[in-house]
């Protein structure tokens, strides 16, 4: 699915998404990957959703957003709040959809200058 275009400068935007990859701006992303509201895009070493463990959500929640958009894949799955303790403990909210309502949902709120983060599980398995 191909998204229009935002002049919103400084930020990231996803431009683009399908399944197993993801553009922001003009780059490519085929794995699975952490999308800052600004700065570089991060590698998330997520092999899937049933992989998933704390240390997956610590990595974010050292970012400090003030929100997390987890898109879980293909379909949305809802991961144990015991993997969210960091984010929780923090009082950073979460909301869970799948990747491509996840990227939607992001634009939309850096388009607002919220400090957002999307950790976007792309290929793999469940991902």
């Amino acid at each position: 699915m191909k998204f229009q275009p935002d002049t919103t400068s400084g930020v990231n935007l996803i431009s683009r998404h399908e399944p197993g990859r993801v553009w922001v701006g003009p780059v490519l992303h085929d794995s699975s990957a952490i999308v800052p509201w600004e700065g570089a895009v991060l590698p998330w070493q997520a092999d899937g959703f049933d992989a998933l463990t704390p240390a997956h959500f610590e990595r974010i929640a050292a970012l400090q957003p003030e929100l997390v958009i987890f898109g879980s894949g293909a379909r949305i799955r809802f991961p144990h709040p015991s993997l969210l303790r960091a984010l929780i403990d923090r009082g950073i909210g979460v909301e869970t959809m799948d990747t491509a309502a996840a990227c939607r949902t992001y634009n939309v709120l850096v388009s607002e200058r919220r400090s957002a983060v999307a950790a976007l599980l792309l290929g793999g398995a469940g991902g």
